[in-house]
Protein backbone atom coordinates (compact mmCIF):
# COMPACT_ATOMS: atom_id res chain seq x y z
CA UNK A 1 0.00 0.00 0.00
CA UNK A 2 1.54 3.31 -0.51
CA UNK A 3 1.76 5.57 2.85
CA UNK A 4 -0.97 7.78 3.79
CA UNK A 5 -1.00 11.26 4.67
CA UNK A 6 -1.91 13.08 7.69
CA UNK A 7 -4.26 15.99 7.96
CA UNK A 8 -2.79 19.33 7.59
CA UNK A 9 -4.35 21.71 10.78
CA UNK A 10 -3.62 25.13 11.18
CA UNK A 11 -3.14 25.93 14.78
CA UNK A 12 -2.90 22.65 15.66
CA UNK A 13 -3.20 20.62 19.16
CA UNK A 14 0.62 19.41 18.11
CA UNK A 15 1.86 22.74 18.09
CA UNK A 16 0.16 24.03 21.76
CA UNK A 17 1.11 21.38 22.90
CA UNK A 18 5.36 21.55 22.15
CA UNK A 19 4.80 25.01 23.44
CA UNK A 20 3.22 23.85 26.98
CA UNK A 21 6.67 21.21 26.61
CA UNK A 22 8.98 23.87 25.81
CA UNK A 23 7.99 25.64 28.59
CA UNK A 24 8.25 23.78 31.45
CA UNK A 25 11.57 22.93 30.24
CA UNK A 26 12.92 26.11 29.98
CA UNK A 27 11.27 27.05 32.98
CA UNK A 28 12.64 24.24 35.12
CA UNK A 29 16.22 24.63 33.46
CA UNK A 30 16.58 20.96 32.67
CA UNK A 31 17.83 19.12 29.78
CA UNK A 32 15.32 16.58 27.12
CA UNK A 33 17.63 13.97 27.47
CA UNK A 34 18.50 11.53 29.74
CA UNK A 35 20.01 12.31 33.30
CA UNK A 36 22.60 10.97 36.16
CA UNK A 37 19.34 7.99 36.83
CA UNK A 38 19.64 6.86 33.55
CA UNK A 39 23.15 6.15 33.72
CA UNK A 40 22.96 4.45 37.58
CA UNK A 41 20.48 2.06 36.00
CA UNK A 42 22.37 1.74 32.82
CA UNK A 43 25.33 0.60 34.87
CA UNK A 44 23.03 -1.74 36.95
CA UNK A 45 21.73 -3.27 34.43
CA UNK A 46 24.95 -3.82 32.49
CA UNK A 47 27.02 -5.24 35.68
CA UNK A 48 23.84 -7.65 36.45
CA UNK A 49 23.91 -8.81 33.13
CA UNK A 50 27.87 -8.99 32.31
CA UNK A 51 27.54 -11.15 36.37
CA UNK A 52 25.11 -14.26 35.58
CA UNK A 53 26.72 -14.60 31.90
CA UNK A 54 29.95 -15.07 33.54
CA UNK A 55 28.16 -16.58 36.46
CA UNK A 56 26.51 -19.13 33.89
CA UNK A 57 28.94 -20.18 31.55
CA UNK A 58 31.84 -20.15 33.64
CA UNK A 59 31.00 -20.95 36.89
CA UNK A 60 27.91 -22.95 35.85
CA UNK A 61 25.61 -23.61 39.27
CA UNK A 62 23.44 -26.28 39.99
CA UNK A 63 20.21 -26.75 37.93
CA UNK A 64 17.97 -24.94 39.70
CA UNK A 65 19.86 -21.88 40.12
CA UNK A 66 21.28 -22.10 36.85
CA UNK A 67 17.40 -22.13 35.55
CA UNK A 68 16.51 -19.26 37.74
CA UNK A 69 19.50 -17.38 36.47
CA UNK A 70 18.21 -17.62 32.96
CA UNK A 71 14.84 -16.45 33.63
CA UNK A 72 16.52 -13.39 35.50
CA UNK A 73 19.14 -12.87 32.52
CA UNK A 74 16.18 -12.68 30.29
CA UNK A 75 14.40 -9.98 32.43
CA UNK A 76 17.81 -8.19 32.27
CA UNK A 77 18.47 -8.15 28.61
CA UNK A 78 14.78 -7.14 28.33
CA UNK A 79 15.49 -4.58 30.72
CA UNK A 80 18.45 -3.14 28.96
CA UNK A 81 16.01 -3.27 25.34
CA UNK A 82 13.51 -0.94 27.48
CA UNK A 83 16.37 1.48 29.11
CA UNK A 84 19.57 1.90 27.52
CA UNK A 85 18.70 0.43 23.41
CA UNK A 86 15.50 2.42 23.05
CA UNK A 87 16.64 5.52 24.22
CA UNK A 88 19.62 5.64 22.62
CA UNK A 89 18.14 5.02 19.63
CA UNK A 90 15.69 7.65 19.73
CA UNK A 91 19.00 9.89 20.74
CA UNK A 92 17.53 10.71 24.24
CA UNK A 93 20.02 8.76 26.48
CA UNK A 94 22.55 11.47 26.66
CA UNK A 95 23.30 14.72 24.96
CA UNK A 96 26.32 13.18 23.35
CA UNK A 97 25.74 11.65 20.33
CA UNK A 98 28.42 8.99 20.68
CA UNK A 99 26.98 8.12 23.64
CA UNK A 100 23.48 7.37 22.11
CA UNK A 101 24.99 5.20 19.49
CA UNK A 102 27.06 3.36 22.23
CA UNK A 103 24.08 2.90 24.10
CA UNK A 104 21.85 1.93 20.63
CA UNK A 105 24.32 -0.67 20.03
CA UNK A 106 23.70 -2.51 22.68
CA UNK A 107 21.19 -4.09 20.87
CA UNK A 108 23.60 -5.56 18.68
CA UNK A 109 25.31 -7.13 21.57
CA UNK A 110 21.95 -8.94 22.63
CA UNK A 111 21.60 -10.03 18.60
CA UNK A 112 19.48 -7.80 17.13
CA UNK A 113 20.39 -4.92 14.81
CA UNK A 114 20.12 -1.13 15.95
CA UNK A 115 20.10 0.15 12.12
CA UNK A 116 16.83 -2.43 11.80
CA UNK A 117 15.48 -0.97 14.65
CA UNK A 118 15.60 2.25 13.68
CA UNK A 119 14.24 1.65 10.26
CA UNK A 120 11.17 -0.50 12.13
CA UNK A 121 10.31 1.47 15.33
CA UNK A 122 11.85 5.16 15.50
CA UNK A 123 10.67 5.78 11.68
CA UNK A 124 7.70 3.31 10.78
CA UNK A 125 6.41 2.45 13.95
CA UNK A 126 6.17 6.34 15.61
CA UNK A 127 4.89 7.86 12.28
CA UNK A 128 2.55 5.26 11.74
CA UNK A 129 1.17 3.96 14.57
CA UNK A 130 -1.14 1.42 13.94
CA UNK A 131 -1.71 1.90 10.57
CA UNK A 132 -2.53 -1.58 8.84
CA UNK A 133 -0.26 -2.28 6.20
CA UNK A 134 2.23 0.17 7.50
CA UNK A 135 2.88 -0.34 11.11
CA UNK A 136 5.03 -3.49 11.17
CA UNK A 137 4.92 -4.33 14.46
CA UNK A 138 0.88 -5.31 14.21
CA UNK A 139 2.29 -7.63 11.34
CA UNK A 140 1.88 -10.31 13.15
CA UNK A 141 1.23 -12.91 10.05
CA UNK A 142 -1.58 -15.21 9.85
CA UNK A 143 -1.44 -16.60 13.37
CA UNK A 144 -2.09 -13.41 14.95
CA UNK A 145 -4.73 -10.79 13.48
CA UNK A 146 -4.10 -7.49 15.71
CA UNK A 147 -6.59 -4.99 13.13
CA UNK A 148 -9.99 -5.61 11.81
CA UNK A 149 -8.79 -4.54 8.68
CA UNK A 150 -6.81 -7.99 8.56
CA UNK A 151 -7.73 -10.98 7.68
CA UNK A 152 -9.93 -13.64 9.54
CA UNK A 153 -8.63 -17.02 10.01
CA UNK A 154 -9.98 -20.00 12.14
CA UNK A 155 -7.36 -20.37 14.33
CA UNK A 156 -7.92 -16.35 15.21
CA UNK A 157 -10.89 -17.85 17.41
CA UNK A 158 -8.24 -19.47 19.97
CA UNK A 159 -5.41 -16.03 19.86
CA UNK A 160 -6.54 -15.11 23.44
CA UNK A 161 -5.29 -18.51 24.68
CA UNK A 162 -2.31 -19.18 22.35
CA UNK A 163 -0.57 -15.59 22.05
CA UNK A 164 1.94 -16.01 24.92
CA UNK A 165 3.38 -18.91 23.17
CA UNK A 166 4.23 -16.96 20.23
CA UNK A 167 5.32 -14.25 21.95
CA UNK A 168 7.99 -15.85 24.17
CA UNK A 169 9.07 -16.60 20.31
CA UNK A 170 9.69 -13.00 19.82
CA UNK A 171 13.19 -12.75 20.34
CA UNK A 172 14.16 -16.17 18.93
CA UNK A 173 12.24 -15.17 15.79
CA UNK A 174 13.73 -11.63 16.12
CA UNK A 175 17.64 -12.55 15.93
CA UNK A 176 17.23 -15.19 14.15
CA UNK A 177 14.86 -14.66 11.36
CA UNK A 178 13.57 -11.55 11.33
CA UNK A 179 16.76 -9.33 10.74
CA UNK A 180 18.09 -11.35 8.27
CA UNK A 181 14.77 -10.96 6.01
CA UNK A 182 14.82 -7.19 6.40
CA UNK A 183 18.43 -7.69 5.24
CA UNK A 184 17.94 -9.36 2.68
CA UNK A 185 14.51 -8.41 1.40
CA UNK A 186 15.88 -4.45 1.38
CA UNK A 187 12.19 -3.58 3.08
CA UNK A 188 10.44 -3.44 6.35
CA UNK A 189 7.14 -4.63 5.47
CA UNK A 190 5.86 -2.17 2.42
CA UNK A 191 8.55 0.77 3.40
CA UNK A 192 11.93 0.24 1.69
CA UNK A 193 15.22 0.17 4.22
CA UNK A 194 16.93 3.18 3.95
CA UNK A 195 20.32 2.50 2.14
CA UNK A 196 22.75 0.95 3.67
CA UNK A 197 26.38 1.83 3.86
CA UNK A 198 29.54 -0.30 3.97
CA UNK A 199 29.92 0.47 7.81
CA UNK A 200 26.04 -0.91 8.06
CA UNK A 201 26.88 -3.60 6.57
CA UNK A 202 30.12 -4.39 8.21
CA UNK A 203 28.15 -3.64 11.96
CA UNK A 204 25.09 -6.77 10.73
CA UNK A 205 27.35 -9.31 10.31
CA UNK A 206 30.05 -8.22 12.09
CA UNK A 207 28.01 -8.07 15.72
CA UNK A 208 25.57 -11.32 14.43
CA UNK A 209 29.20 -13.67 14.74
CA UNK A 210 29.95 -11.82 17.57
CA UNK A 211 26.41 -12.56 19.53
CA UNK A 212 26.63 -16.23 18.10
CA UNK A 213 29.83 -16.24 19.40
CA UNK A 214 28.62 -15.24 22.96
CA UNK A 215 25.29 -17.25 23.10
CA UNK A 216 26.36 -19.94 21.40
CA UNK A 217 29.70 -20.98 21.15
CA UNK A 218 31.13 -20.44 24.24
CA UNK A 219 28.06 -21.75 26.51
CA UNK A 220 28.23 -24.67 24.18
CA UNK A 221 32.16 -25.37 24.52
CA UNK A 222 31.81 -24.77 28.41
CA UNK A 223 28.72 -26.42 29.11
CA UNK A 224 27.83 -28.71 26.39
CA UNK A 225 24.79 -28.77 23.40
CA UNK A 226 22.00 -30.00 25.97
CA UNK A 227 22.63 -27.37 28.82
CA UNK A 228 22.96 -24.67 26.57
CA UNK A 229 19.82 -25.69 24.38
CA UNK A 230 17.55 -25.67 27.80
CA UNK A 231 19.74 -22.57 29.36
CA UNK A 232 19.15 -20.66 26.03
CA UNK A 233 15.47 -21.58 25.39
CA UNK A 234 14.64 -20.46 29.26
CA UNK A 235 16.54 -16.93 28.63
CA UNK A 236 15.04 -16.45 25.36
CA UNK A 237 11.04 -17.45 26.02
CA UNK A 238 11.46 -15.09 29.10
CA UNK A 239 12.87 -12.08 27.47
CA UNK A 240 10.15 -12.39 24.03
CA UNK A 241 7.35 -12.71 26.19
CA UNK A 242 8.74 -9.75 28.00
CA UNK A 243 9.23 -7.42 25.37
CA UNK A 244 6.47 -8.57 23.46
CA UNK A 245 3.64 -7.76 26.31
CA UNK A 246 4.98 -4.69 26.82
CA UNK A 247 4.53 -3.16 23.48
CA UNK A 248 1.81 -4.65 22.78
CA UNK A 249 -0.18 -3.46 25.77
CA UNK A 250 0.72 -0.01 24.58
CA UNK A 251 -1.36 0.09 21.31
CA UNK A 252 -3.45 -3.39 20.71
CA UNK A 253 -5.77 -2.76 23.93
CA UNK A 254 -9.76 -2.56 23.97
CA UNK A 255 -10.00 1.65 23.33
CA UNK A 256 -6.84 1.93 21.36
CA UNK A 257 -7.60 2.98 17.41
CA UNK A 258 -6.47 1.75 14.50
CA UNK A 259 -7.49 4.33 11.52
CA UNK A 260 -7.81 3.78 8.22
CA UNK A 261 -7.23 6.13 5.08
CA UNK A 262 -9.48 7.47 3.05
CA UNK A 263 -9.69 5.96 0.11
CA UNK A 264 -9.82 8.96 -2.38
CA UNK A 265 -7.40 11.45 -0.81
CA UNK A 266 -5.10 8.39 1.26
CA UNK A 267 -5.05 10.70 4.29
CA UNK A 268 -5.17 9.85 7.61
CA UNK A 269 -8.35 11.77 9.37
CA UNK A 270 -6.14 13.46 12.72
CA UNK A 271 -3.25 15.31 12.97
CA UNK A 272 -0.06 13.38 13.95
CA UNK A 273 -0.25 14.03 17.14
CA UNK A 274 -4.40 13.37 17.85
CA UNK A 275 -3.73 10.06 15.85
CA UNK A 276 -0.82 9.04 18.27
CA UNK A 277 -2.72 9.95 21.32
CA UNK A 278 -5.89 7.96 19.77
CA UNK A 279 -3.28 4.88 19.12
CA UNK A 280 -1.63 4.33 22.33
CA UNK A 281 -2.68 3.38 25.92
CA UNK A 282 -0.55 4.22 29.47
CA UNK A 283 -0.18 1.88 31.80
CA UNK A 284 -0.04 1.74 35.45
CA UNK A 285 1.97 4.90 35.49
CA UNK A 286 1.82 5.43 39.26
CA UNK A 287 4.03 2.11 39.89
CA UNK A 288 7.47 3.16 40.36
CA UNK A 289 9.22 -0.17 40.10
CA UNK A 290 7.17 -0.92 36.57
CA UNK A 291 8.33 2.58 35.53
CA UNK A 292 11.86 1.52 36.66
CA UNK A 293 12.18 -1.71 34.77
CA UNK A 294 10.43 -1.15 31.52
CA UNK A 295 11.93 2.44 30.85
CA UNK A 296 9.35 4.58 30.87
CA UNK A 297 7.57 2.77 28.41
CA UNK A 298 4.14 2.73 30.40
CA UNK A 299 4.22 6.36 29.56
CA UNK A 300 3.67 5.20 25.93
CA UNK A 301 1.59 8.33 25.28
CA UNK A 302 4.31 10.61 26.69
CA UNK A 303 6.79 8.39 24.59
CA UNK A 304 5.06 8.88 21.13
CA UNK A 305 4.19 12.53 21.95
CA UNK A 306 7.69 13.77 22.73
CA UNK A 307 10.08 10.78 20.91
CA UNK A 308 13.54 12.96 21.51
CA UNK A 309 12.63 13.25 25.20
CA UNK A 310 14.11 11.17 27.66
CA UNK A 311 11.79 8.17 29.98
CA UNK A 312 12.75 10.12 32.80
CA UNK A 313 10.84 12.77 32.56
CA UNK A 314 7.77 11.47 31.38
CA UNK A 315 6.12 11.58 34.95
CA UNK A 316 6.31 15.23 35.02
CA UNK A 317 4.86 16.00 30.99
CA UNK A 318 2.54 13.11 31.53
CA UNK A 319 0.68 15.99 33.94
CA UNK A 320 0.82 18.64 31.18
CA UNK A 321 -0.36 16.30 28.20
CA UNK A 322 -3.01 14.98 30.29
CA UNK A 323 -4.38 18.27 30.95
CA UNK A 324 -3.63 19.35 27.45
CA UNK A 325 -5.75 16.66 26.54
CA UNK A 326 -8.61 17.76 29.08
CA UNK A 327 -8.82 21.08 27.39
CA UNK A 328 -9.28 19.88 23.99
CA UNK A 329 -11.77 17.19 24.84
CA UNK A 330 -9.39 14.13 23.47
CA UNK A 331 -9.49 10.65 25.33
CA UNK A 332 -6.57 10.21 26.94
CA UNK A 333 -6.19 6.04 27.18
CA UNK A 334 -4.72 4.90 30.74
CA UNK A 335 -4.68 1.47 32.38
CA UNK A 336 -4.05 2.15 36.36
CA UNK A 337 -2.86 -1.41 37.19
CA UNK A 338 -0.86 -3.94 34.69
CA UNK A 339 -3.37 -6.52 35.41
CA UNK A 340 -5.77 -4.09 33.66
CA UNK A 341 -3.97 -3.35 30.10
CA UNK A 342 -3.16 -6.90 30.15
CA UNK A 343 -6.96 -7.93 30.82
CA UNK A 344 -7.90 -5.48 28.09
CA UNK A 345 -5.39 -7.23 25.20
CA UNK A 346 -6.76 -10.80 25.83
CA UNK A 347 -10.32 -9.55 25.52
CA UNK A 348 -9.16 -6.85 22.52
CA UNK A 349 -7.46 -10.50 21.23
CA UNK A 350 -10.66 -12.59 21.78
CA UNK A 351 -13.39 -9.68 19.66
CA UNK A 352 -10.57 -9.95 16.97
CA UNK A 353 -10.40 -13.95 16.65
CA UNK A 354 -14.38 -13.73 16.68
CA UNK A 355 -14.53 -11.21 14.60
Amino acid sequence: MSIPKFSNIPNSFHAELKRKISQYFEEVGKSTTGDYKIFIKAVILMIAFAFIYIHLVFFTPVVFVAILECVLLGMVVSSIGFNVMHDGSHGTFSKYKWLNKFAALSLNILGGNSFMWKMKHVVIHHAYTNVDGVDDDINAGPLLRLAATQKKYKLHKYQHIYFGFLYSLLYIFWIFVSDYKKYFAGKIGSVPLKKMSLADHLSFWGFKLLHLLLFIGLPVYFLGFTPWLIGFLVFALVAGFVLSIVFQLAHTVEHTAFPVANIDTNRLEDEWAIHQIRTTANFATRNKVISWFVGGLNFQIEHHLFPKISHVHYPAISKIIRKACADYGIAYIEYPKMIYAVMSHVNYLRQLGRG
